[in-house]
């Protein structure tokens, strides 16, 4: 009887502390207490100095609001960093500050960066090439290959030597090589990783980096002998403005007469090779950080990245027209530039100014010093 006493006042005085506990105040439980921030010093955004709050003196009226360290940090305000300022200008900067590029808001600058190239340079971009790919295809079924309207003679001319063929080919295939891995880099997750997944496209894509960097020090230097080697048969000549004007002949179907270079060729060397050339070498070479002296800031990468991927599309724009031509749109562009040698027949209806010199004596039918280029045959009339 007295231990079945003793047991009802044992769990009697166990429910009473339990209620006690349950009653207590949040205040006596040990531990991190949790607060709103609306019951502590609500009116404290009304206190003189408000905005002008360091993060500690905000911690006292609203503790858990960092709104200042962010507000400096958004603000490009710089820290401290043990890495030398020449190595590392930006180690102290997590946020950029506020800028406005081309085509962004102002915002900080990895945002305006990121507006530039994804509502710009990405569609417009792709969009651009496309409907030169559309136009060039909608021309060839249109049009066709343009064909010589006389017979061949036999009688051939050299139109490039092997060094201007070995210049040539050379900068095509960094080209080709530069502008394949670059369109995969930038819009092939949009049409190739949805198809071959992630893995593999990342090992590609790995890869494309790697052929990238490799071939762009070949077609920088390629580009500039290049530019040597053609520039003195690409200076405006007669002929030229009408050329343009008529666009060549190429939808009346009579072509006009040119020099050795027609004033189409002379566009793309002067705005493709020279200008748009020049302008994608340097600002690779920028990214790549190889140009000396120069402050590697992240403005500095962004800028030449947005120049470079410009500069690269209208390249690319202009180089495929003279792919096109060089290739299917006109019969015999392409052995020209495999062989070296062209027909009279083709010399005269394609660049007839040219073919006028070669007869008056002028430029000779054979410029290169191969084996057997004293027996090469004379142009005849």
């Amino acid at each position: 009887m007295k231990k079945a006493l003793a047991t009802v006042l044992l769990v009697a005085l166990g429910w009473s502390q339990l209620s006690l506990a349950q009653n207590a105040p949040a205040a006596a439980t040990a531990g991190i207490q949790s607060q709103n921030i609306m019951d502590v010093k609500p009116d404290a955004s009304a206190d003189p100095g408000y905005d002008k709050q360091s993060n500690a003196e905000r911690a006292k009226v609203q503790p858990g609001n960092n709104a200042p360290v962010w507000r400096d940090v958004g603000g490009g305000a710089t820290g401290f960093s043990s890495l030398p300022k020449s190595q590392a200008p930006e180690a102290g900067n997590l946020v950029q500050p506020f800028v406005q590029y081309p085509g962004s808001r102002l915002t900080t600058a990895g945002e305006a960066w990121r507006q530039v190239r994804n509502n710009w340079l990405i569609p417009y971009g792709g969009a651009l090439l496309l409907i030169t790919l559309g136009a060039i295809a909608l021309f060839y079924f249109s049009k066709g290959t343009i064909k010589l309207h006389g017979a061949e003679t036999g009688r051939k001319i050299e139109r490039f030597t092997p060094f201007e063929r070995s210049a040539h080919w050379t900068n095509a295939i960094a080209f080709v090589i530069l502008a394949v891995s670059g369109l995969i880099m930038a819009f092939g997750k949009y049409f190739l990783l949805p198809v071959i997944g992630s893995t593999l496209f990342g090992w590609l894509t790995y890869l494309l980096k790697n052929m990238h960097n490799f071939a762009g020090p070949v077609f920088a230097v390629s580009l500039v002998i290049v530019i040597i080697t053609f520039v003195r048969d690409n200076f405006p000549s007669k002929g030229d403005l009408v050329w343009l004007l008529k666009g060549g002949g190429l939808i009346t179907g009579k072509e006009l007469p040119s020099g050795r270079f027609n004033a189409g060729e002379k566009v793309i060397f002067w705005a493709g090779v020279f200008a748009l050339g020049l302008t994608v070498v340097g600002s690779g070479l920028v990214l790549d950080m190889l140009v000396p002296n120069l402050v590697y800031e992240r403005s500095t990468m962004q800028i030449a990245h947005m120049v470079h991927a410009l500069a690269a599309v209208l390249m690319m724009v202009l180089f495929l027209g003279h792919i096109y031509l060089g290739t299917l749109g006109m019969d015999g562009a392409y052995k020209a530039m495999r062989t070296g040698y062209v027909d009279e027949t083709w010399a005269k209806e394609h660049h007839e100014y040219w073919y006028d010199d070669i007869k008056a004596g002028k430029v000779p039918v054979q410029r290169s010093s191969q084996p057997g280029a004293a027996s090469a045959p004379t142009a005849q009339a």
